[in-house]
């Protein structure tokens, strides 16, 4: 069974969360709606962004006020060049992330649709070459923090190599199981915390997963496969908390979305510094709910990330 959050204090000069994942340039069309299979549409504004879940869960767990350290690979291309300049103003530590000569920076392209909505492909690049090897190479980081978040694009056997470190060193592990993809309980017994989205709970349990009650079962059935706790996310209604002192519902905050592709990976990047914080668990996640709703206000991936600061503000309001 997973362990709780762990009591002792990250070292005060180490990172408290440290993230282990992808890193991209998202190359963004925004489109009246998302194009349909074979279809073909006109007009749109493009842009580019800084993205890829890990960074993106990195930025929002900086943003949000932690001390963060990222674990992750990039090419020795221009996009690489951009994306370590913007982890270095952010305060993240980049010691362990690894310039690859060989293998091209990860690129999103991503259609945004005018509700809000998105379709993205992915072409991984130096992400698909994080191994396991890189993971033990900041393994003394890991062990130094109170949380470790993974996520999963990036090879499965680096997020597994990443679980058994942090399991082993009592580190807390979230893992926000996007994109989804069919998980062994091996490593669903190292996570503390599963934070999935309707979507990624019914692939992991086939369990459709629609409302409260159906995420419910969802949450239920994947506590059985050995997680400690499950956050399933329902957008803007809110999410099913379900853990060791039993279930509730914590309501979400309700906006007018203009993009939602980093929703998911700033909840988690928010909630998992509010944990390591010592936050009660209901606390974090409200948190956590009003980081995210922000961000879908805003257009891109980390430049839709809101500081602590517009966290707090939002709460009080």
């Amino acid at each position: 069974m997973a362990r709780p959050m762990p009591e002792k204090p990250a070292s005060a000069k180490g990172p408290a969360v440290v993230v282990v994942g992808s890193s991209n340039t998202d190359m963004i069309l925004r489109v009246a709606r998302v194009p349909r299979p074979g279809e073909t549409l006109l007009g749109g504004q493009f842009s580019t962004a800084a993205g890829g879940k890990g960074a993106n869960q990195a930025v929002a767990a900086a943003r949000a006020g932690g001390r963060v350290a990222f674990v992750a690979r990039v090419g020795r291309d221009s996009f690489g060049d951009e994306a370590l300049a913007g982890f270095k103003r952010e305060g993240i530590a980049v010691s362990h992330l690894v310039r690859d000569p060989s293998h091209p920076s990860g690129v999103a392209l991503i259609f945004v649709g005018g509700d809000g909505e998105n379709s993205i492909g992915v072409a991984g690049g130096a992400n698909l070459r994080l191994s396991p090897a890189d993971v033990a190479a900041a393994r003394r980081a890991i062990a130094g923090a109170r949380v470790l978040l993974v996520q999963l694009e990036t090879p499965l056997a680096t997020v597994e190599a990443a679980a058994r470190l942090a399991f082993r060193a009592k580190v807390s592990v979230i893992l926000n199981p996007a994109p989804a993809r069919p998980l062994p309980d091996s490593l669903l017994r190292r996570v503390s915390v599963l934070t999935p989205n309707e979507t990624e709970a019914s692939l992991l349990t086939g369990i459709r997963v629609r409302d409260v009650a159906s995420a419910a079962r969802a949450a239920r059935a994947l506590r059985a496969r050995g997680v400690g706790t499950v956050i399933v996310t329902l957008g803007a209604k809110g999410a099913l908390v379900a853990g060791a002192d039993g279930e509730r519902w914590i309501r979400g905050f309700k906006v007018r979305a203009v993009d939602t592709t980093a929703a998911g990976d700033v909840f988690s990047g928010s909630l998992a510094v509010r944990l390591a914080e010592g936050c009660p668990l209901a606390e974090a996640v409200r948190f956590a709910h009003a980081a995210a709703a922000i961000s879908v206000t805003r257009a891109g991936a980390q430049p839709s990330i809101p500081t602590r600061r517009e966290i707090l503000s939002k709460l009080r309001r």
